[in-house]
């Protein structure tokens, strides 16, 4: 074996001091799943996404140690029963069982206590037996990859590449004692049905960039090492498709995956990990690997710390969930190997966060820091991250090293299958996380998927007509990163027919400026959107006095997304809207100029899509005509804040002690002037 920076796990505890407590939680979350035993299910599992409540869209209940469930439950209380969850469940199962195996033989890489590699061995075995029993899935849907332990040929792959690299790691310490008859026809049986179900995607549909390859590429890389074949591996790291060509094809040249998803993002990256593991293993040099645009493991890392949250936090672009303790789990790891390859301080917010969404605390615990962790982290992250513009995924990120509140703006390509409807839309992060959220994604077996949260009354952008966008692609007609300000002016023209939407965000020290100018062919409903992420209030018993009930008004519209907008009360009058969010420490406050004519109304609608039945607040406003300009300003903290009409094309905006007058004009937007 011939691993990169790669410590032998008996040494880290003299090495790291956070390494005793690390295993000592694994030690915990293993000793709980073994407490049911080493056996794995007879049954096949199905498809994880039907895991879901169909009344809340919450994600349904699993205990690892339930060695068998006919009944789901859902976190509200509602009792569920039948096939396609009880499908979803075994996923559960089966991934579980393969993480216990894996988790356990690190235990005894550690520890060197003995039971712990009988389990994993055990685990493995089992599964050597069971897996040729399997039938190809009779139940999968038509359009998946069927696979032989679950519906989706995807979901065997991932799990099989868990089990695998427990095989591959109970081998390093001379501790395997699965059958070798049934280990290597368990090998190959993966390895016909991965290289077949590659060929389809690669060849017969023509879509080697598809996130499916890639774990196709890292199942077979297993294999390969398994098998000790580096004459298969060469082949597999060179072929059209392969694990070297999938860096050009599936990763953009500014370093985003193609499909514009946070998750899919680092779900692919985490299969090029394994990929990289398994062919320097086999004594292939992986360092100087790249895309021919450019494109490297490093760089993938990097375009997710441009994206994040000043604590960490990813925003939930495109389909992926907002938070999930298997996401997050991936998260650790795939950010725990880039630290222990490049040591950079800037992964550490992430990681913490990763490990605090897993179990509580932001310190490195489990299996992803014992088996993968390297080093001490560094007790600062360093300088904050600049503005950032990412030409080919279509993101802006703007924003200034002495406000807490930057913006991250989605232009780009509708991202396929897992794009949503939501071009010029915007996320505003603080400093301790989010205000403007992207909501993420509920499983795909959730109607809520499709009627509510790819939608774009879900997102904080424009919506005309009462309908959801068309499936397009904008453009950022001006992007200017300067020491006092980041200027970032967005346009979409194919929303809807006939429809410019312009979009001119600005960061400076103080403040953030959201103006958003609408232009339509013809006389129709415009519908601007901000949801927050913390409950809407207002400054002064005024400033609350100025709403009144919503009566018999609706907010209607011609999409479904529009059924699920519950509103609540109506601004009465034409002047300026001041609203705050967050408490102490994270409170922002918002100004909003109304658009000529525009009924403002608050509402709530669906939540994250952690618990989509616990709704977020938000504000929309509704003009009806051929034009709109909407203009918004936000600051963090509780100095005043105020936006006035300043003429035709031009607002006044005042922060605390300082005044800025903005101008729209064709060569876009400008700040006239600044006072102290």
């Amino acid at each position: 074996m011939s691993l990169l920076n790669v410590t032998p796990l008996a040494e880290k505890a003299k090495r790291y001091a956070w390494f005793a407590g690390a295993v000592s939680r694994l030690r915990l979350e293993t000793d709980e799943a073994l407490a049911s035993g080493v056996g794995v299910p007879e049954e096949p599992g199905g498809w994880w996404h039907q895991y879901v409540c169909p009344t809340h869209g919450t994600e349904l209940q699993f205990d690892p140690r339930e060695t068998d469930a006919e009944t789901f439950f859902c976190p509200h209380g509602c009792v569920l029963e039948g096939d396609e969850y009880r499908g979803a469940w075994l996923v559960f199962k089966h991934q579980e069982r393969a993480r216990t195996a894996l988790s356990a033989a690190a235990l005894y890489a550690a520890t060197g206590e003995a039971g712990y590699a009988a389990s994993a061995n055990a685990i493995l075995e089992a599964y050597a037996t069971q897996y040729p029993r399997y039938p190809v899935h009779p139940d999968a849907q038509p359009w998946m990859l069927k696979g032989k332990a679950f519906h989706q040929a995807l979901t065997e792959a991932i799990w099989a590449t868990t089990l695998l690299r427990a095989v591959l790691l109970l081998q390093d310490y001379e501790a395997l004692i699965v059958d070798a008859r049934k280990l290597m026809q368990f090998c190959g049986l993966l390895e016909n049905s991965m290289a077949d179900y590659r060929s389809i995607l690669i060849h017969e549909r023509n879509e080697p960039a598809n996130n499916y390859t890639a774990w196709l590429n890292a199942c077979l890389a297993c294999v390969y090492a398994a098998q000790g074949r580096a004459d298969k591996m060469e082949r597999l790291l060179a072929d059209k498709g392969g694990v070297q060509h999938h860096l050009t094809i599936g990763v953009l040249p500014d370093q985003m995956e193609f499909e514009g998803s946070t998750y899919y993002h680092l779900f692919v990256l985490r299969a090029y990990w394994i990929a990289v593991e398994m062919a320097e293993r086999l004594g292939f040099q992986t360092e100087d690997w790249r895309g021919e645009q450019g494109q490297t493991y490093r760089g993938m890392l990097d375009a997710v710390v441009g994206l994040s949250a000043p604590n960490g936090e990813l925003p939930a672009l495109h389909d992926g969930p907002y938070s999930r303790v298997p996401f997050a789990r991936e998260t650790a790891e795939v950010f725990e190997i880039g630290f222990s390859r490049y040591r950079d301080a800037r992964y550490v917010p992430i990681l913490r966060e990763a490990y605090r969404q897993v179990g509580g605390s932001p310190e490195r615990h489990g299996l992803e820091a014992v088996l993968y962790g390297e080093g001490e982290w560094p007790p600062h992250p360093g300088a904050a991250e600049p503005s950032r513009l990412y030409g080919s995924a279509g993101f802006a990120v703007l924003r200034h090293p002495d406000n807490p509140l930057s913006v991250l703006a989605d232009y780009g390509p509708h991202g396929g299958s897992h794009g949503h409807d939501d071009k010029l839309s915007i996320v505003m992060m603080h400093g301790s996380g989010f205000v403007l959220p992207e909501r993420g994604m509920v499983p795909y077996g959730s109607a809520l998927r499709k009627a509510w949260f790819a939608r774009t009354p879900s997102h904080n952008t424009v919506s005309v007509g009462g309908r959801t966008q068309a499936p397009h692609e904008g453009e950022c007609v001006a992007f200017i990163a300067e020491a006092a300000y980041t200027y970032a002016w967005l346009r979409s023209e194919g929303a809807y027919e006939g429809a410019v939407l312009d979009r001119h965000l600005w960061v400076n020290r103080d403040i953030v400026l959201d103006w958003f100018e609408v232009r339509l062919a013809q006389d129709d409903t415009i519908d601007y959107w901000l949801h927050f992420l913390h409950p809407l209030n207002t400054d002064t018993a005024e400033d609350e006095a100025s709403w009144i009930s919503c009566g018999e008004w609706e907010l209607a519209g011609a999409d479904e997304a529009y059924t699920y907008i519950r509103p609540l009360r109506l601004r009465e009058g034409s002047g300026a809207v001041a609203l705050a969010s967050g408490e102490e420490g994270s409170r922002v406050k918002a100004a909003l100029l109304p658009a000529a004519g525009a009924k403002v109304c608050r509402f709530e609608a669906p939540g994250l899509s952690v618990d989509p039945s616990r709704p977020l607040d938000g504000v929309v406003q509704r003009v009806t005509g051929k034009a709109a300009r909407f203009v918004a300003v936000f600051t963090a903290g509780d100095a005043p804040l105020t936006v006035t009409q300043a003429g035709d094309c031009a607002a006044a905006v005042a922060c605390g002690g300082r005044t800025f007058q903005f101008r729209i004009t064709e060569e876009g937007l400008r700040m006239e002037e600044e006072k102290e």
